[in-house]
């Protein structure tokens, strides 16, 4: 998600360290150093991002959950567990960017008072910081088994890692992003079975990659003039005139892999009531109302999606709580 991550990584961190934080942007001079590690992180902006990175990871450990009776009291102290780690990962991502991206969110009006754009804050400040969450959601994964850490692992690096390289190699460095925001599914699952199940990971994966593509490039049409002038390659810009109908077509396929999805893992008719239907006329909703051009309300709608995280869940939950109860 651009959210997490717009940068390149192109510039030399030696480099980086040296800008000259005379031309810092004053309106951040003054704000605390707290406030400002905040920032770094977009916990000021909490929840948005981090519920992208958490929905896959309840989604994967509630269709677990309902697949294998999983005890209440377990099931809810994992989940609380996913999201602290889902925060975390959020965290380290945006770190990452902001690390990457100094010269870049400079030229663009929405990020150019970001900390370290601003010089505010330090980039050794912002590594120092990055390996603190690094080692945190290090020592989450210590708690899976050796499958978990391992798909864990490649989450962290290549996958969040490398995604500031995609919006200079390709233009769709949204479906690599999908990937990334999407991991935690495959840590939840192969913690709870042990391993992955590929019939079950394949159409999720896809699935969610056209999910991410259709809410980040909604976000990406914030910063299409500043992205199309300093050289950021995005699926917003990719699609021109046709973005409409082509994010409709995301859309369906993204509802029509979870309708695959919950006919693997047995759901229940409140799945396909609550979760299908619902996450369909959201979708629906989102992709023939939104402007484009309006950088306010692509964000109002890409915001939305942390709500059409939710109605997916719900029915997932919705089916667990009856199991339970039957």
């Amino acid at each position: 998600m651009r959210a997490v991550l717009r940068s390149s990584c192109l510039f030399p961190l030696s480099r980086a360290m040296t800008v000259n934080t005379a031309n810092s942007i004053s309106p951040a001079s003054h704000r605390s150093k707290l406030k400002l590690y905040f920032e770094l992180t977009r916990l000021h902006k909490f929840p948005a991002g981090s519920l992208l990175v958490f929905w896959p990871c309840a989604w994967g450990l509630t269709m677990a959950a309902y697949r294998n009776s999983m005890p209440p009291a377990e099931f809810i102290l994992k989940l609380i567990g996913y999201l602290v780690g889902s925060t975390l990962v959020h965290n380290a991502a945006c770190i990452i960017n902001d690390i990457c991206d100094i010269d870049f969110d400079r030229q663009v009006e929405r990020t150019k008072t970001r900390p370290l754009a601003s010089g505010a804050v330090s980039v050794f400040e912002a590594v120092l910081l990055l390996f603190v969450h690094l080692i945190a959601c290090l020592w989450m994964l210590s708690w899976t088994n050796n499958s978990a850490w391992i798909w864990g692992l490649v989450g962290i690096f290549p996958l969040h890692g490398l995604y500031p390289l995609m919006k200079r190699w390709t233009d769709w460095p949204q479906a690599w992003l999908g990937l990334a925001m999407n991991w935690g599914f495959t840590i939840a699952l192969s913690s709870e079975f042990g391993r992955l199940a590929l019939p079950i990971f394949v159409p999720f994966i896809t699935g969610c990659v056209c999910w991410t593509i259709f809410y980040d490039t909604i976000y990406a049409c914030q910063d299409k003039k500043d992205d199309k002038n300093i050289g950021v390659k995005s699926t917003a810009l990719l699609f021109g005139s046709n973005i409409r109908p082509i994010l409709f077509f995301f859309a369906a396929i993204f509802v029509g892999c979870l309708v695959h999805l919950g006919n693997m893992n047995e759901q229940g008719a409140l799945f396909y009531f609550i979760s299908i239907c619902g996450s369909a006329v959201h979708l629906l909703w989102q992709v023939m109302t939104v402007d484009f051009d309006n950088p306010s309300d692509c964000w109002k709608k890409f915001r939305a999606n942390d709500d059409a995280g939710f109605i997916i869940w719900a029915g997932m939950l919705a089916d667990y709580i009856l199991s339970r109860s039957a």
